[in-house]
């Protein structure tokens, strides 16, 4: 009775000697849950990743320091992956690093990615995995490895399924470290046993069926982009970047209260130029501004309420977020993004924004502000897509200029110009986007059906 409502698993020291590598100890490495699926994967035929694929991560810390966010010619870098651009196993480019080509070819050969090879993100928060479906010319970057297929016992794309569900989840979880940053050793990735299924065939075919559904979405939001540009008359547009620009106190200082000169070059003259040719409103005349709450890390909690951060949202959806607050604390009611908020990022990766489709229960950082449209002139679906155009980010780009860490001033985004197309035009690009996001929603939940598949198959 003592015991009664308390785990407890009792493991041999034998066990503990041959079945890990590390000799780990701790209570959490013998969860019951996790030590049960293993077992129930190795009761059956089974192989390790390490028996069909070879892992591999970064080759040689030392070059990290060649890594940049910076703009670069894609003739002249290749783009380097990390955990945050692996988001609901797709591949998400809207905030990426790059290396220059020529140390990528000379030093890190080893850390190309290529076709059919998994990357997963093994380190942090973020354990996900998904397939390459191209080759770009993408190159590891820190926090994820490269996992390639070197027998046909087990495809990438089940292997993904396998990581991605909530079983491959909680195996990861079972072998990170207790630490800062938990991380997941790569001798351990390799010991992981994956089941072999008579089924891996089907799955296989869903997960294809998923990206390619995804791919279209993301096909028909580029089309819905270009649109825009043309209509704005910014379609090939080139910004002046001519380095001096001269401005009396009155039109400087006296008016913005700035006095970067990042802040006055040349290249926002040429867009507001431009923008001045078409009718226009600030955000403060299109929608409400309503900020949410920044609890801190002492309130975060393994369940709960969903906590979304930046870190969690792209201009295509929001992750799942891996922190949850309690419920007994905050008011969700109060709290919560209705259908048609659009987030806004206001600290860090500042711009960011993506319209909630329906109501969400959970509650957002204070990272990210609440837009709830007022004016009818403005489909809150193209509000969105301008938000995440040039348009909006050159303005978020100038007032956020100067800090180490970007933050975005509700005040200066209040004041943020949104041109006004005809309500034709915005109707037309919101039926683009709303076919493109069901599009992103069917690839969801062929991937959800793949992983819940994989988890029948163990279970039973």
């Amino acid at each position: 009775m003592l015991l009664e409502g308390l785990e407890v698993s009792e493991v041999s020291f034998k066990s503990v000697i041959n079945e890990n590598d590390w000799h780990r100890l701790d209570p959490e490495y013998y969860k019951k849950y996790a030590t049960r699926i293993i077992n129930l994967i190795k009761s059956g035929r089974f192989v390790t990743i390490g028996d069909c694929f070879d892992v591999s991560k970064l080759a040689g810390f030392e070059f990290t320091e060649y890594f940049t966010s910076e703009s670069m010619n894609s003739e002249d870098s290749y783009i380097a992956l990390t955990s945050k651009n692996i988001q609901s196993e797709r591949l998400e480019l809207t905030d990426y690093i790059t290396i220059d080509r020529k140390i990528a070819d000379t030093y890190l050969q080893r850390s190309k990615i290529i076709k059919g090879d998994v990357i997963l993100s093994y380190t942090g928060e973020y354990r996900r995995a998904l397939v390459m479906q191209d080759d770009n010319h993408y190159q590891l970057g820190p926090n994820i490895c490269r996992i390639r297929s070197k027998s046909s016992i087990i495809s990438p794309y089940f292997l993904s399924t396998f990581l991605n569900s909530s079983i491959g989840q909680t195996i990861l979880d079972k072998e990170k470290t207790l630490s800062a940053q938990p991380t997941v050793a790569m001798s351990r990735i390799r010991q992981i046993p994956i089941p072999v299924i008579n089924n891996q065939g089907i799955i296989d075919e869903l997960i294809k069926q998923a990206y390619l559904k995804i791919e279209n979405s993301k096909s028909i939001y580029k089309e819905v982009e270009k649109t825009l540009l043309e209509e704005l008359g910014l379609k090939n547009w080139q910004p002046n970047n001519n380095p001096f620009n001269i401005k009396q106190l009155k039109e400087s200082f006296l008016a913005s209260g700035r006095l970067d000169a990042e802040y006055y070059q040349s290249k926002y003259d040429a867009l507001f130029a431009q923008l001045s040719k078409y009718e226009y409103d600030t955000i403060k005349g299109i929608a409400h501004i309503k900020k949410s709450v920044e609890p801190g890390s002492e309130a975060y909690q393994d369940e709960g309420i969903p906590f979304v951060r930046v870190s969690d949202v792209t201009k295509f959806g929001i992750s799942d977020p891996n922190i949850f607050l309690s419920s007994n604390d905050f008011d969700l009611k109060e709290l919560q993004p209705k259908k048609n908020t659009i987030l806004l990022s206001k600290d860090g990766s500042v711009g960011i924004a993506y319209k909630v489709e329906k109501d969400m229960a959970c509650i957002t950082s204070g990272a990210l502000l609440h837009l709830l449209v007022f004016n009818e002139d403005y489909n809150p679906d193209y509000l969105t897509l301008v938000l995440n155009s040039i348009v909006v980010q050159m303005q978020a780009e100038r007032d956020s200029n100067g800090a180490v860490i970007q933050h975005w001033k509700p005040s200066e985004i209040e004041q943020v110009i949104i041109p006004k197309l005809p309500k034709s035009i915005q109707d037309t690009i919101s039926a683009k986007i709303q076919e493109s996001f069901a599009l992103k929603a069917e690839s969801k939940r062929l991937l959800d059906e793949a992983k819940m598949m994989v988890e029948r198959e163990i279970e039973k």
